[in-house]
């Protein structure tokens, strides 16, 4: 059977509509008299209205889809807009990036450190003073754009290890391109020597320029170069930065620049360079614990690669539980009682409380090692704190 177009389905049933609507009076004059013929006129007039709804029914669903057909291609057809709140996320995922770009744990390191060796510079209150939190500002600002260059550089060199060693950082992940970290990394780099020239401060300058030979070393693929692939020019790279530029660099920028008094080591920078010998010798070598796979494929002569992570791992644990030990000593032999106490009681909790932790590392599970790797950050932060009390 041919079927009726949906507009003459529509006018029939509304025609319909009319009829019953004029035959309405005399279906009710004679519905009373008869009741048998008014159940069945009832029972018509239910259907044929009945049918009446169906066929508004169908014709309103049939609007509806060639609606909704209209609308679908129009969605598709244009780019979907974009919201204040897309664009807001899209901003804070672009935030996150970056953060995990800079890797913070090493920005708050050389914040503390910055901040514990200048206070070793202070003789007296007064030298707490306006120009003071300005000097130190200048190295703590000029510092770390330069630490986002070093870290920055790494990951530029690094991208195809850190797919598999580190896979959450945004150029392994792709949510920054290659050039997009070479304008941030080029642009901090100019930011830090700038930052450096207008404070006029020569160590500073010296400790920026050092770092920057040290670090571009350290990360770049050229002949004689990327010293990472060496693990002892690797772990010099870390150590000679963070024990020896960053705490006689500092202090003398504080001591010439800022207060300019003679130059004198005192006895809490001497500690202090010894601490951070071991703690840098122990970042550097700790480090590459969670990476070895990634070492081994692409030749990566660490010392975790060479001698095993377990070793390693103890290695690491034994360097920091001596040095703790000489800073306990160093403590005793002090002439003032409140630095003795602090020195002394301070080292001892925190080296406790780095052997319980170690004995519950899971070596076979890279989370649990990386995850004692920023513990050993967080003691390298304490460290900084205990530091200054040094007398």
């Amino acid at each position: 059977m041919a079927s009726m177009p949906l507009g003459s389905l529509a006018s029939s049933f509304t025609a319909g509509s009319h009829l019953t609507k004029a035959s309405w009076n005399k279906t009710k004059k004679i519905r009373n008299e008869y009741p048998i013929v008014r159940y069945q006129q009832q029972h018509n007039l239910k259907h044929h209205y009945k049918c009446i709804e169906l066929g508004s029914t169908y014709k309103e669903r049939a609007r509806s889809n060639a609606v909704n057909a209209i609308v679908g291609e129009s969605f598709e057809s244009k780019p979907q807009d974009y919201s204040p709140k897309s664009i807001w996320g899209s901003v804070k995922d672009n935030l996150d990036a970056f953060y995990r770009f800079t890797r913070p744990h090493t920005i708050i390191g050389t914040a503390l450190s910055i901040i514990s060796v200048s206070l070793l510079a202070v003789q007296k209150l007064s030298d707490i003073s306006p120009t003071f939190f300005i000097g130190l500002i200048q190295a703590i600002t000029a510092t770390i754009f330069m630490n986002i260059y070093v870290v920055g550089l790494n990951q530029l060199t690094d991208v195809e290890i850190d797919k598999i060693n580190k896979p959450f950082l945004p150029l392994a992940s792709g949510e920054f391109s290659f050039t997009t970290g070479v304008i941030i990394v080029a642009l901090f780099l100019i930011k830090s020597f700038g930052v450096g020239w207008i404070a006029g401060s020569w160590p500073l300058l010296w400790a920026l320029i050092i770092t920057f030979l040290i670090g571009t070393g350290y990360s770049i693929d050229l002949p004689l170069l990327r010293w990472k692939r060496f693990a002892v020019l690797a772990a010099m790279s870390i150590v000679v930065v963070r024990t020896i530029i960053v705490q006689f660099a500092f202090f003398l920028h504080m001591q010439m620049h800022v207060f300019k008094r003679p130059i004198i080591f005192p006895k809490s920078l001497i500690l202090a360079t010894t601490l951070m010998g071991f703690f840098s010798s122990v970042i550097a070598l700790f480090k590459d614990i969670p990476d070895i796979k990634g070492d081994q494929i692409f030749d990566i002569k660490s010392f975790s690669v060479r001698f095993g992570k377990k070793r390693m791992f103890w290695i690491c644990v034994s360097l920091l539980e001596m040095a703790y030990g000489i800073a306990v000593m160093a403590g005793a032999t002090s002439s003032n009682l409140w630095s003795k106490m602090i020195t002394v009681f301070g080292h001892g909790l925190l080296a406790l409380i780095l052997l319980y932790h170690a004995k519950s590392v899971d070596l076979e599970n890279k989370s649990a090692i990386t995850s004692f790797y920023m513990f050993i950050w967080k003691l390298f932060y304490a460290e900084y704190f205990i530091i200054p009390f040094v007398r």
